[in-house]
């Protein structure tokens, strides 16, 4: 796959999760609802916590070397997302029409797709 594709692939996924960090860290009574739905009176730590891990995961996808583990902790994210919406948030949140369930299972394929990519170029490297 073009390296174009995939930085443009990346940035996407970069840009949706880091947007919805606004919400999270920001306190925002949907981001709030949502986290409390999961976590109960204790939605507040897995927000942040989600937020950093997000942002953590966001700024990997483009550091070399480090591309592999940003794209873990992406799918590992959205996987938990979608299980989350699956079980307990329901595909439709708050009068979204299931976007925030679609987004994740969009980052979720994009991190599949520069997993499989970065670790197919490192193994090119290698060789």
């Amino acid at each position: 796959m073009n390296k174009k594709i995939i930085f443009l692939l990346k940035l996407i996924a970069a840009l949706i999760m880091l947007q919805t960090l606004f919400y999270k860290f920001g306190g925002a009574q949907e981001s709030i609802n949502l986290f409390t739905k999961l976590a109960g009176e204790n939605e507040v730590f897995l927000r942040i916590g989600t937020g950093v891990l997000e942002l953590i995961a966001a700024l990997l996808l483009f550091v070399p070397k480090k591309i592999w583990i940003g794209a873990l902790l992406t799918v590992g994210l959205m996987s938990g997302a979608i299980l989350s919406h699956l079980t307990k948030i329901g595909i439709e949140h708050n009068g979204d029409g299931g976007l925030l369930f679609a987004s994740a299972v969009f980052i979720l394929i994009i991190g599949l797709i520069v997993l499989i990519f970065d670790t197919k170029q490192n193994q090119n490297t290698i060789v």
